[in-house]
């Protein structure tokens, strides 16, 4: 399957790209702009300073860079010399922080100056790590105090810009992404150089993307999303592509106005967060085309997209196995995230991997058709890639359910459905009709303990600015929109609700937190709900 006409690796993309394009621009960012030619040539200084050092191929080095151009020059230098990225979460900070540097066996540490002082907590645990690299004014008596030698990254990329010597495979990998689970140790996900490139290509075919386009994301660069789905998809297309240091919702529109953006990505929260903001004369005024996401419910979709005049095209994925499961711009379906690509082989499972019937809802597993289009492995983690991998098929932890056309539906985590009187309540379903309700903002159900066993389903509540409503008022307006068993029992306002960077609820705080001082009870105040 190599026939595909973009080259399956990272560093001979960008080198193809920049021999064909030269001056054309690839990446803005604020006021900046930098050609094709500029990113090779940024990116082999990269490379040959990494190689300098000592770096060889299959070696990893971790990234701890807010979304900036120095960040691409870097794992695309990385890419070139056949070295593992492994980019990191910049919340991250004490045990989460050592585990990603340490579980990968990272031997170089790019970091922004920021950042330093997370470093300093732990470095003496950091027993691999050889050197690190700090993008930012760095003083003398700073790089005193620390027992790792460090270096400036002004001091790194004074280097040639020369190409490397250094054969890279479709194979090999490109980098360690660390996904953001509920529970437990974050895991690595292994990804070779091929899977990236056609994910991205795919991806493009989809979205219906071109020379023409200019890709926009604000969403982190550690992230598969920013990485893939907008730099790769970039690359291939040929095209331009924004990067914005984060999401602001009152910016947003302004933002994209002004970089005359045709497509953007989202996730979570983002397009209701956008729906939600109070609408203006110039609402249609945009250049934008096609926002490409996930997680956005139906009567909000189609609510946006009349609003600004887009299409939303969303999806399944997930950073191990990509995006198998998308709807196409002129194929879609309210409330689906649409068909399996012809790449990948899908299939809904019970818990004793039986396929359930169409209609029914199981676990979300997959397969590739073709060789290095997942995930290889998460690394250093042999039981946890083995227990994903039983039977022959990756279980994904997502429960969905499919109809007669084939068409998929996702549900709700495996982890996130809640159990309460013998009834499975998805948390997704609960969340959406809250959300419906004109003051709320955001929500999060989460299961807290019952006394009865199972579950209670409590919900935790973001309202609009300047917005008021009382727990009795949103249980009325729960039952009078949802089964009497999904009704929540607890409710709690809150001023935000704990995110990742890249906008996920991270519910297991939530559930940690419990039924705290400030929840609501229905069953103590006396407040019935109707069957």
């Amino acid at each position: 399957m190599e026939e595909r006409r973009t080259p399956r690796v990272l560093g001979e993309l960008i080198d193809d790209r920049a021999e064909k394009l030269g001056d054309k621009i690839f990446l803005r960012f604020k006021d900046q702009k930098f050609s094709y030619e500029e990113i090779r040539r940024y990116s082999n200084r990269c490379a040959n300073a990494f190689k300098n050092l000592g770096i060889k191929k299959g070696d990893k080095v971790s990234i701890m860079l807010p979304n900036c151009p120095e960040f691409l020059y870097i794992w695309f230098g990385l890419a070139k010399c056949g070295a593992v990225e492994v980019p990191v979460n910049t919340s991250y900070k004490g045990e989460f922080l050592r585990h990603i540097v340490d579980q990968s066996d990272s031997r170089i540490f790019v970091v922004a100056h920021e950042f330093l002082d997370r470093l300093k907590l732990i470095e003496d645990a950091l027993k691999k790590l050889e050197r690190v690299v700090v993008l930012g004014d760095i003083q003398k008596q700073e790089t005193a105090e620390f027992k790792i030698p460090m270096m400036s990254f002004k001091e790194f990329f004074n280097n040639s810009e020369e190409s490397v010597d250094v054969k890279v495979l479709p194979s090999d990998p490109i980098n360690i992404i660390y996904t953001s689970g509920t529970t437990g140790l974050s895991k690595g996900a292994l990804g070779p150089h091929k899977f990236y490139i056609v994910c991205a290509e795919k991806m493009l075919e989809y979205r219906e993307g071109g020379k023409e386009d200019i890709f926009y994301t604000f969403m982190p660069l550690y992230h598969f999303n920013a990485q893939v789905l907008t730099t790769i998809t970039t690359l291939i297309a040929e095209a331009q592509m924004v990067l914005a240091e984060r999401f602001s919702a009152s910016r947003f529109w302004d933002d994209v106005r002004h970089y005359v953006a045709t497509q953007f990505n989202y996730l979570g929260g983002v397009i209701p967060i956008l729906a939600k903001q109070p609408p203006k004369p110039n609402d249609l005024d945009n250049p934008v085309r096609i926002a490409l996401g996930g997680g956005c419910p139906a009567a909000v979709m189609e609510e946006v997209e009349k609003r600004f005049g887009i299409k939303c095209l969303e999806g399944f994925g997930m950073t191990e196995i990509g995006i198998p499961i998308h709807v196409r711009v002129n194929d879609r379906r309210p409330g689906s995230c649409g068909k399996p690509m012809d790449i990948y082989e899908i299939k809904l499972f019970d818990d004793q991997d039986n396929e359930v019937p169409v209609g029914e809802v199981g676990e979300i597993v997959f397969r590739p058709r073709e060789p290095y289009i997942m995930m290889l492995e998460y690394y250093n983690m042999p039981e946890k890639t083995l227990e994903a991998f039983r039977n022959l098929w990756f279980h994904t932890g997502d429960l969905a359910k499919k109809d007669a056309d084939g068409y998929f539906y996702f549900v709700d985590r495996k982890k996130d459905a809640l159990r309460r009187r013998g009834e499975n309540i998805s948390s997704f379903e609960v969340e959406r009709a809250i959300n419906s309700h004109p003051s709320v903002l955001e929500s999060a159900a989460v299961a807290v303990p019952s006394e009865v066993g199972e579950d209670e389903v409590k919900i935790c509540v973001v309202l609009k600015p300047g917005a008021t409503l009382t727990p009795e008022e949103l249980i009325k307006y729960c039952n009078d929109r949802m089964p009497y068993f999904a009704v929540p029992r607890f409710v709690e306002f809150m001023e935000s609700l704990p995110k990742t960077p890249t906008d996920r609820v991270e519910k297991y705080k939530l559930k940690q937190a419990g039924i705290t001082a400030n929840t609501w009870d229905r069953e103590k105040a006396g407040v019935q709900v109707t069957r």
